[in-house]
């Protein structure tokens, strides 16, 4: 499948919470049980590194990153998001826009990268660790989704060119 990663449009936001309620809808991308409007999606984001897969016009996933604290220590650690459409599943969309991210990261001064996955979502495991992400330990119980308690698996990418 033919795509290209470019910069990510409020515009776009239609494609991509359309994309985001899919993940949700799986029960192992997020802890979130519906999209958010634009203005809460957009304040909860880091305002570079926000991209898109794209195939013509047709959007087939996203990646953001979100700041993991207000304390300026942490100004350079991010947490990850990665979403792909159904449709695009399993043709490396997911891999190429975790890739872009990294080195967007990179470019905005962010020195470690941290992915909270569900332990189910394997094609998300694999490919963060297929690209540099390291198990740091599993976070059990951390939330309810629903009625059911869920394990989380954190991982993280420490840059190899900010300096760290």
């Amino acid at each position: 499948m033919d795509f290209v990663i470019t910069s990510m449009q409020s515009s776009d936001w239609p494609s991509i919470r359309e994309i985001y309620a899919e993940g949700i809808s799986t029960g192992n991308a997020t802890f979130e049980v519906q999209s958010p409007d634009w203005p809460k999606w957009d304040a909860g984001h880091h305002k570079h590194s926000r991209l898109l897969a794209k195939r013509a016009q047709i959007v087939l996933g996203w990646a953001a990153l979100s700041p993991v604290s207000t304390r300026a220590v942490y100004a350079g650690v991010a947490e990850v998001s990665v979403y792909v459409s159904a449709s695009a599943r399993g043709y490396g969309v997911g891999r190429a826009l975790l890739r872009s991210l990294i080195t967007e990261s990179e470019k905005n001064g962010i020195w470690t990268l941290q992915a909270g996955i569900f332990p189910e979502n394997l094609a998300s495991l694999k490919v963060h660790q297929s690209l540099g992400f390291r198990d740091v330990g599993v976070r059990q119980r951390i939330g309810k989704l629903g009625e059911q308690w869920r394990d989380v698996l954190l991982l993280e990418r420490r840059s190899s060119v900010t300096g760290v």
